[in-house]
């Protein structure tokens, strides 16, 4: 059986019930309380319907009494129901505290997975950014309403034991009566559960498609205009559109046949409480009080087969919700993982934020992958058999065609792409995973797409990384960043929008590659990072960056992917690839005389700086 299917069933057979008694425990006392009063709130028409009894009684003379005892019966229905009214008051009030902190609960175990647990994320993750964002807005809500709706079942259930009590008293055959279509009920749900289960699953994937797609077309939206594809964009939205809204009407369709039996067992319980109770009051058996007090029972006694009957879809729900916030997750995770107190912060103080980067033991002497192998699909394109060795203090720069496999290196290097063979050592010791191991302040990585959040230019560089003011500045100089920021009214503060659209695409590089290095690594992996920097800048980029180490003032060892002469040419290492294959190594000199692929790609490049170069015609 391979990892995969066997992982996969493991999470199938996860139990939602273990996710909900977690998130009950988030915070206990608050759930507790919480659940005590909405309890009550749903206990107290007991008390309710005893009250109405008492004067319906007396009102029908069924009981002879005062006009005193009526006022206090109509004085003691009112402080009844104010009561009721105080207890809902108080906790709609009360209970956000524990729903938002269960939520906070699954969203902050699901990102620290992403984030941090072993093994590349990439693999696990969906193929958009609105389909994670629809998994933690929607999944964990149905997990949370799961939790939440134990509260009303359990008062429901207390409510209808009381009940039930107190009106086997009065008519016990009445009683069973009122009990026979609550089991019809609980029989016809059980046997909707699966297809509850198979249809809201549907209707999440789909929901979460039109999700994803709206977020590419405003990330897209100047590519849509310039390639005048707004109709086809509309129309492929209507597309997705039409099949999420067929889902939706099933999924929506599906709970409402459970609401329909269930309140239709609600209006047959009523008519034969009426035609019952009719011969038992010409009888004599059975009161004016009796009937107010099974006919105000009977509405409350409705609770409890809707709630059984929203459990039945939503314990489906929850397990639906469960297998997609766990696919998130490592291989090795499950709801068990999902569902941990890891603590949250909704009035205390938070634990303070890294103020410090820990001290290491282990500087970078040497880092070597041996048989590197990463591959791609069915036929196997990708990465062979790489073997790379970074010595401290060196700059190694990987060059190749389009689609050699440089960025597949280095990401497969530092534990972003699942390697399916090879092993890393740092000096001498073999790194399990990387993804975890070789990150700030051991390892910085600039990579080839940047990436900025709709933030300030200092958050986007700092990232909560505990560096100073000074620290911040050497950084900014090292990716000849300073002019830039002097000519920014905000300086540090400015507003760089969504993925940095308020600036150019070097000061975007350049931006990547100042947080990049003001981690101050041992080891700085660059991937392209002078792709829209012009000669000149590049040519300072290197020298400031190969200065600073020299001084001991940045990156001890370069890692550079690059096809540009400026980087070559100062290179002690180059590293040629060609179709996810090593075809040389050493010296650019050395190289230029024994590489026939290296020889072929410095002479495009020395072409395409000529052009760049040569003057521009003047009109």
């Amino acid at each position: 059986m391979s990892p995969v299917s066997g992982s996969a069933r493991k999470r199938r057979r996860t139990p939602v019930w273990l996710v909900a008694g977690r998130l009950v425990r988030v915070s206990l006392g608050r759930y507790l309380w919480g659940g005590v009063l909405w309890s009550l709130f749903f206990i107290i028409p007991i008390l309710t319907g005893l009250v109405l009894k008492g004067l319906f009684d007396l009102l029908s003379g069924a009981r002879v009494a005062g006009l005193d005892a009526a006022l206090w019966l109509c004085a003691a229905f009112v402080a009844v129901e104010a009561t009721r009214g105080a207890v809902f008051w108080t906790a709609l009030n009360f209970w956000p505290y524990w729903w938002n902190g269960a939520e906070t609960t699954l969203r902050a175990n699901t990102l620290r997975s992403v984030l941090t647990a072993r093994g590349p994320a990439a693999s696990r993750l969906p193929h958009s950014s609105g389909e994670a964002v629809a998994r933690f807005r929607d999944d964990v809500r149905d997990l949370v309403v799961l939790t939440d709706n134990l509260v009303d079942l359990t008062g429901a259930l207390v409510f209808t034991g009381a009940a039930f009590a107190i009106m086997a008293s009065i008519d016990p055959v009445i009683t069973v009566v009122l009990v026979l279509p609550l089991l019809a009920v609980l029989v016809m749900n059980r046997f909707l559960s699966a297809v509850i289960r198979r249809v809201h699953s549907r209707a999440r994937q789909l929901g979460a498609v039109v999700t994803a797609y709206i977020g590419e077309m405003f990330a897209g939206v100047l590519a849509i205009k310039t390639s005048g594809a707004e109709a086809a964009a509309l129309a492929r939205l209507r597309e997705h559109n039409r099949r999420r809204r067929k889902a939706a009407v099933a999924d929506r369709l599906a709970m409402d046949m459970v609401d329909t039996v269930t309140g239709a067992s609600v209006e047959l319980s009523i008519g034969l409480v009426l035609l019952l109770s009719a011969a038992a009051m010409r009888r004599g058996d059975f009161t004016v009080g009796d009937l107010a007090l099974f006919t105000s029972y009977v509405g409350w006694l409705t609770l409890l087969p809707r709630f059984l009957g929203r459990m039945l879809y939503r314990v489906p729900q929850g397990a639906v919700a469960t297998e997609r916030l766990t696919r998130l997750m490592a291989p090795y995770e499950d709801a068990d993982h999902l569902s941990r107190r890891t603590g949250v912060w909704l009035t205390a103080d938070p634990p303070p934020a890294l103020t410090r980067v820990p001290e290491r033991t282990d500087p970078l002497r040497v880092l070597e992958a041996r048989g590197l192998t990463v591959r791609y699909g069915v036929d196997g394109r990708g990465l062979h058999a790489v073997d790379l060795r970074l010595e401290r203090g060196t700059f190694t720069v990987v060059t190749g065609a389009v689609g050699a496999g440089k960025t597949t290196l280095v990401r497969a290097l530092l534990g972003l792409l699942p390697a399916t063979a090879g092993t890393v050592r740092w000096n001498g010791r073999v790194v399990d995973d990387p993804g975890t191991f070789l990150v700030p302040d051991r390892v910085a990585y600039a990579g080839q797409v940047p990436r900025l959040f709709s933030e300030s230019l200092r958050e986007n560089l700092l990232l909560g990384w505990p560096a100073g003011a000074d620290e911040l500045t050497r950084a900014l100089e090292l990716a000849t960043f300073e002019q830039d920021l002097a000519g920014m009214p905000d300086g540090l503060d400015t507003l760089v929008g969504p993925r940095g659209v308020r600036l150019s695409g070097g000061q975007v590089q350049r931006a990547t590659a100042a947080r990049a290095l003001v981690r101050s690594p041992d080891l700085l992996v660059v991937d392209d990072l002078s792709s829209a920097l012009d000669v000149e800048t590049e040519q300072l980029l290197w020298e400031r960056i190969a200065g600073a180490a020299r001084d001991g003032q940045g990156p001890a060892t370069l890692l550079v992917i690059s096809h540009r002469r400026a980087a070559l040419e100062r290179a002690d290492q180059v590293v040629v690839l060609d179709r996810g294959q090593v075809v040389g190594t050493g010296p650019l000199t050395e190289l230029l005389r024994t590489c026939p692929e290296m020889r072929r790609l410095w002479s495009e490049e020395l072409v395409v700086e000529a052009e760049e170069q040569a003057p521009r015609p003047t009109h």
